[in-house]
């Protein structure tokens, strides 16, 4: 029972009376310059559904008309916040667009539904009337009075006995509103729904979003990661090592590095906060030496080799470049330890070229496995190769651990 009556307590039940009832001004404003509106019969309620439709058509034509009947659709048709509905608004509405139609196919089933408002919103006003005319009339047959026959239905003599059915025309009155707001409501994600483009545009907004998460995730793990593995490791070092000025200078790679790493962190927080201040800037093969410095004070025996003009990389390629060292320095500290690195970074009119090379430790498999990694970091320097065109090849070479990352310019 008390799931019958649960639309009567909604006030979306009522919206969706609203919405229907104003489907049916226009014909009402027709009726009232022709045929008019006075006692009108089967005959003048079929023009009043009828003259309003050229109208419509022509209305449907209109691209903002679409927007219009969308946010109405949207406020009036589905649970929101107004609809004291325990998860009111969502997947549901959103199913409704709320923008301007963008071809002939959005004007034609725009048409329909301006159509289909119209004689759904005449068939409920129709309805109302009649019903809750039915229910006046009970009320006069209630009281003695004299019953003015306005409704359909007509209501013989007078008694109490009628108080009894005073009730019954509101409920079925609400009770066919409900399933006409629900009809209507069906109706509108279908003919009001996205359409194709527009499902394709979301898609490409949606895939857009997740390239964009991937691409802080893989900042967050290149950067933290970085940070966390050169701390590891100079603590590591400075703790073997006993002397006191070895140990001075592991704290201070160690504080420069947690210092960028925050700044990295607050960049990408700023971005995920979208907060309207501007995100600091991302670092650039420019600023190399810091990563090599960094290795360097760990430990490692770095050599370095630096052939062409870093500062004419492309902005997206140099701090694409930055990472991607980054993530490989990275692997050999954290799974070779303090081995010698050689580095060459070289520059060309057309490409730039990234290579990382460090001694297997001993004992490690043929196949590299524990001595570079194969998990996240190395799959995420082939991903940013790959996002810019270029490639990268990652294994071991001639009893070394190799790095090897092309990227074009252009």
């Amino acid at each position: 029972m008390s799931r019958l009556l649960a639309p009567l307590t909604r006030a979306v039940t009522y919206t969706r009376w609203l919405h229907l009832l104003v489907g049916a001004i226009i014909a009402l404003v027709c009726g009232a310059v022709y045929p008019g509106l006075t006692r009108p019969g089967y005959v003048q309620w079929v023009l009043m559904l009828l003259i309003p439709v050229p109208l419509l058509l022509a209305a449907a034509v209109i691209p903002v008309v679409r927007r219009a009947e969308g946010l109405q659709a949207r406020l009036m048709l589905f649970p929101g916040a107004h609809a004291r509905v325990e998860g009111g608004s969502g997947p549901r509405e959103a199913g409704v667009s709320v923008a301007p139609s963008a071809s002939w196919r959005d004007r034609g089933r725009t048409a329909v539904w301006l159509v289909l408002r119209l004689w759904a919103g005449c068939a409920v006003a129709f309805v109302t009337g009649q019903l809750m005319a039915l229910a006046l009339e009970l009320v006069d047959a209630t009281s003695g009075g004299p019953v003015e026959a306005e409704s359909l239905i007509p209501v013989p003599g007078h008694g109490w006995a009628y108080a009894l059915l005073v009730p019954v025309p509101p409920l079925v009155l609400l009770g066919l509103v409900a399933f006409a707001g629900r009809l209507m409501a069906s109706a509108a994600l279908g003919l009001l729904g996205p359409s194709a483009a527009e499902r394709l545009a979301a898609l490409e907004e949606r895939t857009e979003q997740l390239l964009e998460r991937n691409r802080i995730a893989r900042e967050l793990h290149d950067s933290i990661g970085h940070a966390l593995t050169v701390a590891v490791v100079q603590a590591g070092a400075a703790r073997a090592a006993a002397d006191p000025a070895f140990t001075d200078r592991a704290l201070d790679a160690i504080e420069e590095t947690g210092r960028a790493a925050l700044e990295d962190l607050e960049r990408v927080l700023l971005v995920l906060r979208e907060s309207g201040q501007p995100a600091s800037r991302r670092p650039t093969l420019t600023e190399a030496d810091r990563l090599l410095d960094s290795a360097r004070a760990s430990g490692a025996e770095v050599d370095a080799e630096v052939l062409g003009a870093l500062d004419t990389v492309p902005g997206p390629v140099s701090r694409e470049g930055y990472r991607i060292l980054q993530e490989a320095l990275t692997n050999v500290l954290r799974h070779s330890g303090t081995v010698p690195i050689r580095v060459a970074v070289t520059v060309d009119d057309a490409r730039l070229w990234l290579d990382v090379r460090n001694p297997l430790p001993a004992g490690a498999p043929v196949n590299g496995r524990g001595s570079g990694g194969s998990g996240s970091g190395l799959r995420g320097i082939r991903e940013r190769a790959a996002l810019l065109g270029g490639r990268a090849r990652t294994g071991p070479d001639e009893g070394q651990w190799r790095v090897h990352v092309e990227l074009p310019l252009g």
